[in-house]
């Protein structure tokens, strides 16, 4: 792949954007070590955007991506930082430590993207990545506004509450710096925000020292970074591995943890919002590949450990990169600008630093959290957020984690405590069967269809869904004789709702009734065979158990056959086969006329079970079903099938391919032994050919029969819309 020119022009301008940032977030971890290593952290910042930016793109090869030290691992590194120096823990066995929590959180990456967890990291719930986001965002605001201030206070309320530690000469550097870096993107987007407030911030502090030749001295002076070193002597960190105790190795693995996720989150939000741009997809675990190694590399070098920045990035890609090299690029000049300019970082302000990082602070946390307050079913999610910041910011991240994890997953029990497993349930007075029925079995039905029971189950059945499923039924199990559960909608369940299952089942066969099941689904996220589990869990058996029906129409049928015939109703197959003109459609014809159609029409017979055509056939015949039952049915996937309806004696079918000469659009299927008249396209035309009148009255009559089959349709329809 090729070096373009926007390659140079875009790592050129990340690195301007990348190295100033990359220096703050170094001081704010060396300076939580010690105030006198600021100068170290410095180093350290920019001996990692080099070993970062260099390495990351060459393992990776994705294109765009610039990797520099960020907040949160500035965050992160800095509190461990801190809660060692508590300890009276020296300051090179801290500076060891830190680059071993780095080299850890680095090897954990590597294996996140060995193992492809990529997708894996992308499901943290997004209340814990925005509260991680401003948790880091008010740690790193606490953390510089003593040294915005210019006063020796640590902690944030010691400096505010000590104003005769303040120095004004610092606060009007930051207070510039701030005003530089707020205000210079409406004047200018050629020269990066970053670059524009170090050299405001820089400008102040020499036009103070005009006034207070005192300032112009680098040694010891609270107010600059100071002269530029590492805090041990080379090969760097890693040379002084004989401080440090076995011991001490136990106080730097939950910050390990927690800084390869926190870097990795903050590597694949980068990726989204570059994919967004560019219109392209990168490889996420390759990503976190050659983010750890990046990091590993960084580590051995005393760097601070980074992710893909979003900042730099967009910077990058903006100003024309197109390929990897860009941010190689990026990389190599932080190099030279490190080999160059080491000497001239010594004179940077401390309070310019600190204003940048407020800035970025101020820019990390989420406003927008606030407006959930304004609708009452997000509430709970601002709480979940605010309890991660509080969490973070006064205990710790790695607490912040668990505290946000356990706060999502109640919210979840929660809410699926709440969510109504039944969609809808209607008895059989008020749901039919796609069956053509005739009046006498239509009005046994609306007398006795309340004895059958249809409910329409939804989500997960588990634990914390069964009582409500339960306590909703009760009632019915006493009331009913036959329950149909439709499972389509239903994702998952578990052994305690298949016990409530068995229950309902006893009941119902205790009162001669039977429990029933249909619409089974084939594929689920889950990949759970319920169908296979009723079986296996014997609740489904052929002696007795429930019944499963491939569709749910075809459940609703049986239901109706066993609440006829306990009416004593005598079925319809025991009536004699119906002749030509007692057919709906030809009900008003003439004898002459009838007289004319009867060498056409053929009688047919099929025996239950036998295909009488299928999807994809080509055949222009039309039925009239004279005896029996004919299923109309639609192939799903998994060899499934979805059944459109049942033709009774007297009704018709196959109108849809004799009338556009199309292939069938679905297959027909005797339900019972059948007996048929077929009349095809070919001898229909025939009949045109020499009775033109009689052609008319037989598509009149077809097209006054679909129209109400199209009218019933619209009323099932609208009843599935409205509920």
């Amino acid at each position: 792949m090729r070096v373009t020119r926007g390659d140079f022009w875009g790592g050129l301008a990340a690195m301007l954007v990348a190295l100033p940032s990359s220096i703050a977030f170094g001081v704010v971890i060396f300076t939580a070590v010690s105030p006198q290593l600021a100068g170290s952290g410095a180093l350290a910042g920019m001996v990692g955007a080099a070993a970062l930016g260099v390495l990351a793109p060459l393992v990776s090869r994705n294109a765009g991506f610039v990797t520099a030290p960020c907040a949160p691992a500035a965050a992160v590194m800095a509190g461990v930082a801190a809660q060692l120096a508590l300890n009276k823990i020296p300051a090179l066995r801290i500076v060891v430590l830190l680059a071993i929590t780095s080299l850890v959180s680095a090897l954990l990456q590597i294996a996140y993207g060995a193992l492809r967890f990529g997708r894996l990291i992308k499901y943290i719930p997004f209340q814990v990545v925005t509260g991680y986001s401003c948790g880091v965002a008010v740690i790193i605001a606490a953390s510089q506004i003593p040294k915005l201030l210019g006063s020796s206070r640590v902690r944030v309320f010691d400096a505010l509450l000590t104003p005769q530690s303040w120095r004004w000469p610092g606060i009007v550097v930051g207070v510039v710096t701030i005003l530089a870096m707020t205000i210079a993107p409406r004047i200018t987007k050629m020269i990066p925000a970053t670059v524009i407030a170090v050299m405001a911030g820089i400008g102040t502090y020499f036009a103070i020292a005009i006034v207070h030749p005192s300032l112009l001295r680098v040694t010891a002076n609270p107010l600059l970074i100071g002269p530029i070193h590492a805090a041990g002597a080379f090969p760097g960190p890693f040379g002084h591995l004989s401080v440090v105790r076995i011991a001490d190795l136990a106080l730097i693995v939950g910050p390990a943890l927690t800084l390869s996720l926190l870097l990795s989150i903050d590597t694949l939000k980068t990726g989204v919002v570059l994919d967004a741009l560019t219109r392209e997809r990168h490889d996420s675990n390759r990503e976190l590949f050659g983010q750890g190694v990046a990091n590993a590399a960084a580590a051995i070098a005393g760097g601070v450990p980074g992710s893909a920045a979003s900042g730099p990035t967009l910077v990058n890609v903006t100003s024309g990169a197109r390929t990897h090299w860009s941010g190689v690029i990026e990389g190599v000049l932080a190099l030279v600008t490190l080999v160059a300019l080491r000497d001239l970082v010594a004179w940077l302000p401390i309070a310019a630093l600190a204003g940048i990082l407020l800035v970025i602070a101020w820019r990390m946390f989420d406003l927008k959290i606030f407006h959930l307050l304004a609708v009452p079913s997000t509430r709970l999610d601002f709480f979940v957020i605010t309890a991660v910041i509080v969490v973070a910011a006064s205990v710790g991240l790695i607490q912040a984690t668990a505290t946000g994890i356990g706060l999502t997953i109640l919210l979840f029990i929660r809410n699926q405590l709440n969510a109504a497993v039944i969609q809808r349930k209607v008895d059989l007075t008020e749901m039919r069967s796609k069956r053509r029925r005739r009046p006498e079995e239509l009005k046994l039905l609306d007398e006795h269809g309340s004895e059958g029971l249809l409910v329409l189950l939804r989500g997960d059945l588990f634990f914390g869904t069964v009582d409500q499923l339960f306590t909703d039924l009760e009632r019915d199990l006493e009331r009913r004789r036959f329950i149909l559960l439709d499972f389509r909608r239903v994702e998952s369940m578990d052994y305690t709702a298949a016990h409530l299952l068995m229950q309902m089942k006893q009941r119902l066969n205790e009162r001669g009734g039977q429990l029933v099941f249909s619409g089974m689904p084939s594929t689920l996220p889950s990949r759970q065979d319920i169908e296979d589990y009723l079986h296996k869990l014997s609740i489904v058996t052929p002696d007795g158990g429930a019944r499963i029906f491939e569709t749910r129409d075809g459940a609703l049928e049986w239901m109706e056959e066993k609440i006829l015939e306990n009416a004593r109703w005598s079925p319809s197959k025991t009536m004699p086969p119906i002749a030509l003109e007692e057919l709906f459609a030809f009900q008003d014809f003439d004898a002459q006329s009838l007289a004319s159609m009867r060498p056409f029409v053929k009688a047919r017979t099929f025996e239950a079970g036998a295909k009488i055509f299928s999807v994809g056939d080509k055949g222009a015949e039309i039925y009239f079903v004279r005896k029996g039952r004919v299923h109309i049915l639609l192939p799903l996937e998994g060899g499934k099938k979805h059944h459109l309806a049942t033709m009774c004696r007297g009704e018709f079918f196959g109108e849809m391919s004799f009338l556009d000469r199309a292939p069938r659009s679905a297959g027909a299927e005797a339900a019972t032994r059948t007996e048929l008249f077929e009349l095809s396209r070919a001898d229909f035309d025939e009949i045109a050919k020499h009775d033109h009148a009689l052609a008319g009255r037989i598509f009149e009559q077809l097209a006054l029969a679909i129209a109400r089959r199209l009218r019933v349709a619209d009323a099932e329809l609208r009843a599935l819309e409205e509920r």
